[in-house]
Order: structure tokens, then sequence, then C-alpha cells
């Protein structure tokens, strides 16, 4: 039995020039926008591709008549008709098909569409969750629609690059043996096996890292991963990396390949030119003058530390000094965008309570002197603090002091970032930076133990190995971050390809033999026959996506995300699932009251 016959697309709405003035040509697609001016009929045909003008003139036949007067927004059309040229009067600048418009001879209605929950726009104003459950309809706008095309080109040229370069592109399973990799396991019911479980990989560490056992040693593949984490801007429950690992590799060489791997991706897709090898910051500098280990270099705010502390009489920072911790400052400049009103200083404040602060000092240069906040406490030294910060006339200096160094930098930092935002300090453009010289260990104060800063397959930095036992704190890691805009783009590291230094790793991050060889087992296993030395990296497409893209949340650059709320509005899912399905893999579901 043959397919219903309808007037299949020659062009498509995007393609349509000048030089096309006279062709008959059939167009499918949407009705974006429908305009009937009595004796003429203007209809704004869309697909993908673009937007073209169809004209139904005055002298069409009654029936054409007819069925343009039926047409309503969105609906499905095929329109077949003859290519002409408008008039110069006429042309539309704003649009790729401007000079051109089909004058149509033929109508035929593909379906028709209910009344819209919301308008198709370039970018529409509903709200987000609206969107989401009518997602199918969002991405026809022309926002969406650009959005995941320049996805499909970045990874299209990602895939290229690998090609070109002798990577091999492997799949890795996605139903694996839970291990703990920081995030909470998505778990998988087993109905062969009741009550084992699988889980969805959070990456594929292990087993890209047997991948260089096996000898595949340049490997790459665009990774689903999945994170029972509580989703924000720039996470999603399941997400997208390319992950990428080498055999016989040092950092240098994961960090040369991968400004190579941007340098090409950037210039293909976007025509733009990256620096040939991005800036390197060790954690230590980027914090201490970012305030992050994920610094945004489009704008030139730096913290110092604040050395007249040591000695004033002010205890909130005499009691940090004391104590370990620190004192940071840095100079927000003088701008016409933003006052230093009390009020905007207690948002800065309450911004440097988020990571901790107890509040927010700070002293004002006006007529050539420093005055408000804690000036008081600064008199004698007032000259020396001019001439060390380089305030000038308007510009405020900020200080933070805490017991913790950590926190004090964070604390301003997220000044920093806040006052690069709103004062308009941000420039265009991409500013990448490798962080590098990480802590291999954290402590965990709430379990009372050390645990890998990164993961515990990181290689620590050699003078380091002999002494790991005697204080881990002190340990730095072959781990290096990527960071563009603010944002940690990929995570890597050199891995440990010594069984007994994996060990010793383990038993610090408080694994016994025992459970370390219950849980990581046949990687264990492998390690005892030759593997070789190898690192890797692992960037995230959605972020890069985002950032590209210049909007604030991956769930701009993903087909079908999650929501806020970590459910999909548009197929209400999770959702329960019948008796009958539990019963054959032996669950039983105890869902907790409501307080």
């Amino acid at each position: 039995m043959s397919e219903q016959a309808f007037m299949q697309r020659t062009v498509t709405c995007g393609q349509l020039r000048s030089q096309d003035e006279g062709k008959t040509v059939i167009l499918n697609g949407w009705v974006h926008r429908d305009r009937n001016h009595g004796a003429l009929h203007f209809i704004n045909l869309r697909d993908r591709y673009g937007i073209t003008q169809v004209v139904v003139d005055d002298d069409a036949p009654a029936s054409l008549q007819e069925t343009a007067g039926q047409i309503k927004l969105e609906y499905c059309i095929a329109v077949r008709g003859i290519v002409r040229r408008r008039p110069d009067s006429m042309i539309n600048p704003d649009m790729e098909t401007g000079e051109i418009e089909v004058k149509a001879e033929e109508i035929e209605i593909l379906s028709k569409c209910d009344t819209l929950p919301f308008m198709i726009e370039d970018e529409n104003n509903a709200k987000e969750d609206l969107r989401l459950k009518y997602r199918f309809l969002d991405l026809r706008g022309k926002g969406m629609t650009d959005r995941i095309v320049m996805r499909h080109k970045i990874v299209k040229a990602i895939r290229e690059y690998f090609y070109k370069t002798d990577f091999l592109e492997i799949e890795t399973p996605t139903l694996i043996r839970s291990t703990p990799e920081g995030a909470r396991d998505f778990l998988v019911p087993s109905r062969i096996y009741p009550g084992k479980f699988f889980a969805l990989p959070q990456s594929p560490q292990l087993y890209k890292q047997l991948l260089m056992v096996s000898g595949m040693d340049k490997y790459f593949q665009i990774a689903r991963c999945y994170r029972d984490e509580d989703p924000r801007g720039d996470r999603q429950l399941e997400f997208t990396q390319l992950d990428i690992e080498m055999s016989y590799v040092q950092r240098d060489d994961v960090l040369a390949l991968m400004e190579d791997l941007f340098g090409d991706v950037f210039r293909r897709v976007l025509d733009v030119e990256l620096p040939a090898h991005f800036q390197r910051l060790s954690y230590n500098d980027a914090m201490n003058t970012y305030g992050s280990d994920k610094p945004d270099l489009r704008f030139d705010i730096p913290m110092k530390d604040f050395s007249f502390a040591q000695d004033c009489s002010f205890t909130a920072f005499t009691d940090a000094l004391a104590k370990g911790g620190a004192v940071k400052y840095l100079v927000a400049p003088h701008s016409d965008k933003k006052e230093f009103t009390r009020k905007y200083i207690t948002e800065l404040e309450d911004a440097a309570k988020v990571y901790g602060a107890h509040g927010l000092a700070w002293m004002k240069v006006q007529d050539g002197k420093l005055t408000g906040g804690v000036t008081k406490f600064f008199q004698e030294k007032e000259a020396e603090i001019l001439a060390q910060t380089k305030a000038e006339e308007g510009d405020m200096i900020l200080i933070v002091a805490h017991e913790n160094w950590k926190k004090c930098c964070n604390s301003l930092g997220a000044v920093r970032s806040k006052l690069g935002a709103d004062l308009g300090l941000i420039r265009d453009g991409y500013a990448f930076c490798w962080i590098i010289d990480f802590p291999l260990f954290e402590y965990n104060e709430d379990e009372g133990h050390w645990e890998a800063a990164h993961h515990m397959f990181s290689m620590p930095q050699a003078e380091y190995i002999d002494t790991l036992e005697e204080n881990p704190g002190a340990v730095k890691g072959d781990l290096y971050d990527l960071v563009l805009n603010g944002y940690e783009l990929a995570s890597g590291s050199i891995r440990i390809h010594d069984i007994e230094l994996q060990k010793r790793i383990f038993r610090i991050c408080n694994f016994s033999d025992e459970k370390a060889q219950e849980r990581f087992g046949f990687l264990l296993d492998a390690f005892r026959f030759s593997p070789p030395p190898h690192g890797g990296i692992a960037p995230g497409i959605d972020r890069l996506c985002m950032i590209i893209s210049k909007v604030n949340t991956i769930r701009e650059v993903i087909a079908f995300p999650k929501n806020t709320a970590a459910a999909s509005p548009m197929d209400d899912c999770p959702a329960e699932v019948e008796d009958i399905q539990l019963k054959e893999l032996c669950l039983k579901v105890d869902v907790p009251e409501k307080k």
C-alpha cells in the first residue's frame, strides 16, 4: 500500500535567493506569520533553515484564496509557486531570503495546529516549565533551533578532529557496577539477578583506563553520563562529555592536545582564532588572585593580601590571622553603572556570606582620602594604603577576613564576580586558562578522614610520592582543569598505573585493601598486567555549547532537558510504574509520608 502523496519540498525555506527568480519550487513548513490584506495574502513559511515569504496574489483562483483563508499560525503546509524578485522598496534586509518571495500557485494543508500555549518566536518569554512541557514547540523557535544546530556543528568538528589525529571512538557500557565517584549513582535493578543492581555511569573513568591496558592508546567518546545530584544552571542529572584518554603521555601532552582541539573547533565553527597556548595558573595563585579555581579572566579585578591587617586594632582582621587564616582585599573601580550605596554594599556582603564570610569590610576613596567603613582603624596608614592599593577617586576597597584561607578567597571571589557583572566590566570573547597543581587530597571534617579532591586514580606529583602518608594535605596532584569564562570546562589528570601506589592512595582515602578490591577489583586485577602510563581529560559538551551560545543554563542547549526540580514536564517523568513491574524486579516501594 503506497503512502499518501503530498507535495514534497524541492527547496528549503532558507535556500532561495534572487538568482532563483523564475523557478517553480515546492516549499514545506510551518506558518510563522499570516497577514491577510483582503486582496493580498502574505504567509511567512518557516522550517529550520529559514523563512520564505509566500504571496497569494489578488488574481489567484478562488480555490487558492479559499485554502489560504483557512490557514492559521503553525499549520504545516506545502506551497507550490514561482520565485519572483521583490520590488526594491519591499526588500527585507533582515531576512536571508529577503530579496525574493514565492507567488503561490497551489497550497496544501498537511496538518492543523491547536491553539498555541505560547507564540513561536526567536526567543519566547514563556515560563521555563511551560517551554519544557511543550519542548517540541519551543524547539521550532529560531533561538533554540540555532543552538541545537550549533551543538551539532561543535560535536561534528570534535569528531572530525579526532578522526584525523588517529584516535579511536569507542563506546563504553551504560549499565555498570556502582562505584564511589563523588555524586550519587543512579541505580538500575536487575530482573535476572534479584536484589542486585547496575548503575548508570557518572563517567567512563574506569573503562577508559581499562582501554589503555588493552592497548587502545588513543581513545575518545561523546559519552552520556549520569549523576543523581541537585540540578543547577550548568548541571543536569544526565549530561554529555567529550571523554579522552591517551597512553604514554605526560601532562603537557594532554594540555597541548586540548589547545589544538579547541583552536581547530573554534576556527571551523565560529571563525574565531584562539591563542596557540592558554594561560596557566596554579591552584593557589588562582585562589589568591581571583578567589576561585575557575576564574573569569575577562575582567581585571585582582585580589591581594591586605598587609596592613597584621598590626591594626581591628580584631576581626587580627583574629583571622592569629588563627592561621587570611585577610584579602580588592579595589572596586568607580563606575557610572552602579553607585556604591550602603544598599549595594550590603548586596556585596550577602554575596560574600554565601561562601562563609563573617562580613565585608570597606573603605571608600573620596576627595583623595579614605572614608567610611573601617577607615577609623587605619587613619595612620591612609597614605600607605592608597599607595599600595592604587585606589582612585570613587573607588571602593573591599576586604574579607576569615580564619580559613579557602573561605576567605572564595568569599571575596564571589564579590569580585558580582562586581564584574554589575559594573559591566566583562569583555566579550573567550578567556581560556589552565588551573594546575591542585591538592590531591582534601580532609572530610564530617567523616574525619582524607578523600580525593578529584578522584582516587590521579597521580601524585613525583616529589610527593615517597612521603604521601606523612602529610596528605600538602600533596599536589598531576591534575589539571580547563576553565573558560569562569566555568570549569574540563577536568583531567595523569592516572596512576602502579598497583601498589594505587593501593596507597586508597588507604589514605579510608579504603582498606579489602574494600578497594570489592569496589575496584576489576581495575586492580587489570593493573597486574602491565598497564602503560596514561592520562586523560573530559570537557563538558553541554557547558561548552552554553558558553558559546551566551546563555546562562545548559537547559538552553539540550533538546529535552530536565527542569530545576529534576523532572520532565513534557513526558511527566519520573513517574510511578505498575505493581507487576516492581514484582518482576522483586522490589517494594516505601514512600515516606509528606510532612
